[in-house]
C-alpha cells in the first residue's frame, strides 16, 4: 500500500471523465494525484468535476476533495492534507517540476494535443486520438458499448462517432449546444427540472431551449465565451436529481480501465 501512495499521477484535464479517473485512483489508495486544467474550464457536468476548484478554490466529488494549487510547488501540501491537487496549467509545464510516474491524458479532445511517451514511465490516453505503442503506452476505450473501459495495448481507440450516448432512449436531443458564437448567459442551475421548449439561457442573444423534459444534469458556467455547436448543457430525461451529483456509469467504467492499466504496471 505504501508503494501505491508514492506513485505520482498527473491527469491532464479535470472535467467529468478526468475527475472520475482521479476519484477512482484516489479511492484505490493512489494519493499523489495532480490535475492540470485550463484557466476557464468548460466542463458541463460541473457537480462531478474537480475543475470547479479553479473557480471555487476546492471541489468535493463523492466525498473526495480537490484543492487549487497556485503553483507546482504547492502540490505536495495538497497531498499532505489528503486532497487531489488542481493546477491551472493548460500547457502542462508543471510536469517538469512534478516528474510524474504516470500521465493520463483525459482531456477528451478527440485528438492528441501533444501528449507523448517521454512524459512519464507510463502514459495513458483516453479515447480517440491516441494509438497505444505510438504516442502513448496504453489507451482506454471511451466509446459506449461492449468495449467501454477496455485497455488497448496496440493501436487506436474506436473512432469518434459524434453521437451522444443513449439515456432512457434519448441521444442527441438531451444535449444543449451553443446556437451561435458568444457569451453564454443563464440563471438556471444544475438539478432544476425543465420542460421541452423551456428557455435555459442564451448565447450571443440567441436562445438556448431544452429539446426534451427532464433535469438539468450539466451546464457550463455562465459568462464563458463559446463557439457555435459547442456542448454547453445536458438534460437527463430520467429526471432524477441525485444523478447530477454522482459519477456516471460510463465515467466509472473508464476510471476502472485506467486503474487496471496502472496496476498492470505497478502492482
Amino acid at each position: 500500500m505504501s508503494e501505491l501512495n508514492e506513485i505520482i499521477i498527473a491527469v491532464k484535464g479535470a472535467g467529468e471523465m478526468a475527475s472520475a479517473v482521479a476519484w477512482r485512483l484516489y479511492m484505490a489508495n493512489f494519493k499523489k494525484i495532480v490535475m492540470l486544467e485550463a484557466d476557464h474550464p468548460l466542463a458541463v457536468r460541473r457537480e462531478v468535476s474537480f475543475c470547479e476548484a479553479v473557480h471555487e478554490g476546492q471541489k468535493e466529488v463523492e466525498n473526495v476533495t480537490s484543492v487549487l494549487a497556485k503553483t507546482a510547488g504547492d502540490v505536495p501540501g495538497c497531498w499532505q492534507n489528503h486532497h487531489i491537487a488542481v493546477v491551472v496549467d493548460p500547457d502542462w509545464k508543471a510536469l517538469d517540476a512534478i516528474r510524474p510516474d504516470v500521465v493520463v491524458d483525459a482531456i477528451l479532445a478527440k485528438k492528441n494535443l501533444g501528449t507523448h511517451t517521454d512524459e512519464a514511465s507510463l502514459v495513458i490516453g483516453l479515447g480517440p486520438g491516441f494509438s497505444a505503442g505510438d504516442d502513448v503506452h496504453l489507451v482506454v476505450e471511451t466509446n459506449r458499448g461492449h468495449n467501454l473501459g477496455r485497455i488497448i495495448t496496440a493501436g487506436p481507440a474506436e473512432p469518434n462517432t459524434g453521437v451522444p450516448g443513449t439515456i432512457a432512449g434519448v441521444t442527441g436531443q438531451r444535449v444543449l449546444r451553443a446556437p451561435a458564437d458568444g457569451q453564454f448567459l443563464t440563471k438556471r442551475c444544475i438539478g432544476e427540472q425543465v420542460k421541452a421548449g423551456e428557455m435555459i439561457g442564451s448565447v450571443g442573444g440567441a436562445p438556448v431551449r431544452a429539446l426534451i423534459g427532464g433535469v438539468i444534469r450539466g451546464l457550463i458556467r455562465p459568462g464563458n465565451r463559446v463557439s457555435q455547436g459547442l456542448k454547453i448543457g445536458d438534460v437527463d430525461p430520467r429526471g432524477q436529481k441525485r444523478n447530477c451529483y454522482t459519477i456516471s456509469d460510463k465515467a466509472r467504467a473508464v476510471g476502472g480501465g485506467v486503474l487496471e492499466a496502472i496496476l498492470r504496471v505497478y502492482n
